[in-house]
């Protein structure tokens, strides 16, 4: 049986490993609507890249805009990102030559105890000897069918996954900064509305009690009374202990968790929700960084797809070297240098089995982040779409209920002054108190909920980092 030749043999890989380069790979489909099918955003333009301004905040500003330099998550992100730019560093000087200086040294002390003493003029074997070496050899694998290129790729490509992981990490600590500053609002303005009802109980009380003595009203109805203003009471220890922890929370979120809490005020008011931002399906792929880094994952893995494909070719090796050798004997010494230079070829064989496995893996690998990347995309269009939608009807939804706290506010002053006159009954005073109570209390959690939808838009629709220029440490990957 006559066996192929190794040229042959290397001639029928590369045809193989050919082939498996030429199968390529389906593209993702993330194509994406022309527009939102969400209400069209009101007036008035929002920088995105800093959309945090557009609350018209400064302490919220300053808090995220300080969360993002010494926040926890900030600088774990950022080393994180250090970490790949490394590794990726480390994985291409394999392509480069590979070889060490060594050298050694030996001193030997030679005395002879037994035997004939040779006594020859020049030479001895006793006294001292020494022997010095080094040596410098190169390993250098020649790339010929471009295996740097594809490592490069790929490694290119996941440093780049990294800086978006960065970049989405900032993001999503700038919009849990926002969210929890407004739930701590939210709480401060609760508080207030229950020490403002507790100061309704105790005024209502008061007239109970004046009217209880003038024969006007039922002793009952201060016990009810003072029942009501209990439970208020309580409400109002309950929301400063949930506030205080709400401060202390914001506080290890922005890195400054051992401040004391007086370092940080927050005004029972949310304001209004700013208006929509502006943007458009398609931008969305180049805005949110989640799905910039579901893309570059995706090419850094056909990267690799197309360095496990060229392992089916074969290997050549220089092997090129350096010496110099010193000897000094009791009665001689000579010095040597020396120089090689080799090649070698290493042809799979035997490992065609392993490498068509590792790249039917590879090829596994590549789609399953090409769907990644299809999930990220139809994800971000439906985040985006969704929080616009939910923005646009918690605005009018506040709107309505700003109104209807005006009446019912309107509404229990009439029944306040009539009970206190002795026009009305307290049923009716406490009926009209705890309907406007409960639209107060909806009002101020839809103006919450409002504004922490804003923040969940902005997030949505990629804000929050510089969609176009890279702005993470030390530069683009």
């Amino acid at each position: 049986m006559r066996l192929p030749s190794p040229a042959a043999t290397a001639a029928a890989l590369a045809a193989l490993a050919l082939t498996a380069c030429a199968t390529g790979h389906r593209q993702p489909e993330v194509a994406l609507p022309a527009a939102f099918e969400a209400p069209a955003p009101v007036a008035g333009a929002v920088e995105l890249d800093r959309w945090w301004t557009a609350f018209g905040d400064p302490q919220l500003t300053a808090l995220i805009e300080g969360a993002l330099v010494e926040g926890f998550d900030a600088r774990i992100a950022a080393a994180r990102l250090a970490e790949a730019r490394a590794v990726r560093s480390s994985q291409l000087t394999a392509f480069l030559p590979q070889g060490n200086l060594t050298g050694s040294g030996r001193r030997t002390e030679t005395e002879q105890l037994e035997g004939t003493a040779v006594d020859i003029p020049g030479f001895s074997t006793s006294g001292t000897s020494e022997q010095y070496q080094a040596n410098f050899n190169v390993s250098w694998e020649i790339d010929l069918f471009g295996r740097i290129f594809a490592a490069n790729r790929a490694t290119r490509a996941d440093v780049a996954a990294a800086r978006f992981a960065f970049e989405g990490a900032r993001a999503s600590l700038a919009a849990a900064v926002a969210d929890a500053y407004f739930q701590a609002r939210g709480l401060a303005i609760q508080l207030g509305e229950a020490e403002e009802t507790a100061r309704i109980q105790r005024e209502l009380l008061e007239i109970a009690r004046i009217r209880a003595e003038r024969g006007l009203g039922a002793t009952s109805d201060a016990d009810r009374v003072a029942g009501d203003l209990a439970q208020a009471e309580s409400q109002v220890q309950a929301l400063q202990g949930e506030l205080q922890a709400a401060r202390r929370s914001l506080l290890v979120l922005v890195g400054r968790g051992t401040d004391p809490l007086a370092d940080l005020t927050v005004p029972a008011s949310v304001g209004e929700a700013p208006p929509a931002p502006r943007t458009l399906p398609g931008e969305l792929l180049a805005r949110r960084p989640d799905v910039r880094e579901a893309e570059a994952r995706f090419r850094g893995q056909l990267g690799r797809k197309d360095l496990a494909a060229k392992a089916f070719f074969p290997t050549f090796t220089l092997t090129p070297g350096l010496g110099i050798q010193r000897q000094v004997q009791p009665s001689f010494e000579s010095t040597s240098s020396s120089w090689s230079i080799g090649a070698g070829v290493t042809i799979p064989v035997l490992d065609i089995p392993r490498l068509l496995a590792e790249l039917r893996a590879q090829d596994a690998r590549t789609e399953q982040a090409a769907l990644t990347y299809e999930r990220a995309v139809q994800t971000a269009y439906g985040e985006a779409e969704n929080a616009l939608v939910r923005l646009d009807a918690d605005r009018r939804r506040v709107a309505l209920l700003t109104e209807g706290e005006r009446r019912a506010q309107r509404a229990y002053e009439a029944a306040r002054i009539r009970y206190s006159r002795g026009l009305g009954d307290l049923q009716t005073a406490l009926s009209a108190e705890q309907a406007w109570r409960a639209t107060r209390s909806q009002l101020t959690a839809a103006q919450v909920q409002a504004v922490r939808r804003a923040v969940q838009a902005y997030q949505a629709v990629g804000g929050g980092w510089p969609a176009s220029t890279a702005s993470a440490p030390g530069g683009g990957g």
